[in-house]
């Protein structure tokens, strides 16, 4: 199904206004020189929880949570994403996704099945310092294509970024506001990195 290197039976911070519970799943193509989960990074890592452990505790939770929020990592990484998903969907749970949208063909088969209620979508910089940011060659492309999916499927969302001034300076900031207007978006959300 999918690897999950580990889980929150509750979160009130992971889809704004809503009570969820919180899968990270394990894995990662990029690597964000201010990751706060770098311990999920490695996709080969033995999974921590199983998803049937999760399912069996979703059962126990309805009526009591809005929904499921797939974080990690990088979610889409998983090929059995999309059949968690719409596991979590039948138990009667909205789902939310936290991606940095690495894999644009399996986030376009999520959005167009209309299965996620909610998209958390990260950011990392304007196109040209992508690679700066995730120390990955050619991660802007896939993150510009999922972004346009994003937007062009009204499926409600927040975008933001991660502010490391090691990273992206004040500059680079502007370049990327100013580039994130022009594709459409709204309410940008910027975040400051946290010390790891």
């Amino acid at each position: 199904m999918i690897r999950i290197g580990g889980w929150a039976r509750l979160s009130t911070c992971d889809w704004p206004g809503r009570l969820v519970a919180t899968v990270f799943c394990q894995g990662c193509p990029w690597r964000c020189g201010y990751c706060h989960n770098p311990e999920l990074l490695d996709p080969r890592v033995p999974a921590a929880v199983s998803w049937g452990a999760v399912t069996v505790h979703l059962a126990r939770r309805r009526g009591l949570l809005d929904g499921v929020v797939f974080s990690g990592g990088e979610p889409l990484l998983q090929a059995g994403l999309a059949d968690a998903v719409r596991q979590a969907r039948a138990l009667g749970f909205a789902v939310g996704l936290h991606t940095g949208g690495a894999y644009p063909r399996r986030f376009g088969q999520l959005l167009g099945e209309g299965l996620l209620d909610w998209v958390g979508f990260d950011v990392k910089a304007h196109p040209e310092a992508y690679e700066k940011v995730t120390a990955t060659p050619n991660s802007a492309f896939p993150a510009a294509r999922s972004l346009r999916l994003l937007l062009d499927s009204g499926v409600p969302h927040e975008v933001r970024t991660t502010v490391d001034p090691d990273l992206l300076d004040a500059a680079g900031v502007t370049a990327l506001r100013s580039w994130t207007e022009r594709q459409g978006v709204r309410g940008h959300v910027l975040k400051t990195a946290r010390a790891v």
